[in-house]
């Protein structure tokens, strides 16, 4: 994630609260999304605060709150289908909720016969708790724009605590290394945040079919949160050799004792819209654990399988060989 997501770092920023990350999912927001899908105007306006006004804003220019309506009512019957809102992280103080979002949706095509073409959004919604109900008291979001085709998996819903509050990052480290050490496996650290769609699509990569048991079977996978402004951990990431001028998520691997194996310095799978499973496949082969081989494990097992049968001068010398060289592999 870097330019692609920039609006949204910025909204995030404008609109910081002092809250832990909420997992629950967020009704008024459910009830908003089904008035837009319905192309109901007067569900929608009901939503909005009239006094004072809400504050709409498409980048940094504010609309008046008709257009706003006008937009969202007008997608329906302005032929755009699969409206798809996906909400990155809720975060909220009593009596306030901040929603990021991330709105795909499909426009018509250009004619009868062609493909419709599918289009983003980025968007931040502050709810405010009115007396008669929840009520959206300011938004701010980006225009449409092309939704550029990935060949990673995508979240259908994203995990709004994906990544802890920052302050934890420590705690979470020593956690991983530990659980690492016990299991035999190396640990992931994956620097991102809940605003960065690219690493939410990373972490269901992790979890797909396709490569959950090689994750699983290799890596203790630890989130550490650059934060809402996008400064934070930044010590944390130098430490281990991790570059974020260059976006996120960027990646490191460590054994259990905390010695790094790898770093990503040139912003590697900070687009998932550039890397697809070979890069990924690749990169988790590539610097998981070693596994040591060989069919006999044990001096005790060498012993029976050198000796089942009769002790003849040549199971001997097999077994001398085999029991030196389990020194060197085992």
């Amino acid at each position: 994630m870097r330019s692609s997501q920039r609006f949204l770092l910025t909204a995030v920023v404008l609109w910081q609260l002092s809250a832990a990350s909420q997992t629950a999912s967020f009704a008024p927001f459910d009830e908003w999304s089904k008035a837009v899908t319905a192309g109901d105007r007067a569900a929608l306006a009901h939503l909005y605060s009239a006094n004072p006004p809400a504050v709409p804003q498409i980048g940094n220019k504010i609309e008046h709150l008709d257009d706003e309506l006008r937009f969202w009512a007008g997608l329906r019957s302005a032929g755009v289908t699969e409206f798809n809102p996906k909400v990155l992280q809720i975060t909220g103080v009593p009596g306030q909720t901040r929603l990021l979002l991330r709105i795909e949706a499909v426009k018509p095509a250009g004619s009868p016969a062609g493909a419709g073409q599918p289009v983003v959004l980025s968007m931040v919604q502050l709810w405010t708790q009115e007396p008669d109900g929840w009520r959206i008291t300011a938004t701010r979001r980006s225009g449409f724009v092309s939704n550029a085709a990935r060949r990673l998996p995508q979240p259908a819903t994203p995990n709004t605590s994906l990544y802890p509050d920052p302050s934890e990052a420590q705690a979470e480290l020593k956690t991983a290394l530990a659980t690492a050490a016990k299991e035999h496996k190396r640990v992931l650290v994956v620097f991102g945040a809940n605003w960065c769609y690219d690493c939410h699509v990373l972490d269901a990569t992790f979890h797909s079919k396709e490569f959950a048991p090689l994750v699983d079977a290799n890596y203790v996978v630890v989130h550490i949160s650059i934060g809402d402004a996008g400064k934070d951990n930044h010590d944390l990431a130098a430490h281990l050799g991790v570059a974020l001028d260059k976006g996120v998520p960027s990646l490191a691997v460590l054994d259990p004792d905390g010695t790094v194996v790898v770093a990503q310095k040139s912003g590697e799978f900070e687009s998932t819209v550039k890397i697809g499973p070979d890069d990924v496949r690749a990169f988790l082969e590539k610097w998981k654990p070693a596994r040591k081989s060989g069919t006999i494990r044990s001096r005790s097992r060498v012993i029976t399988y050198c000796f089942a049968n009769r002790p003849t001068p040549n199971a001997v010398k097999a077994g001398r060989a085999v029991l030196r060289l389990e020194k060197h592999t085992f």
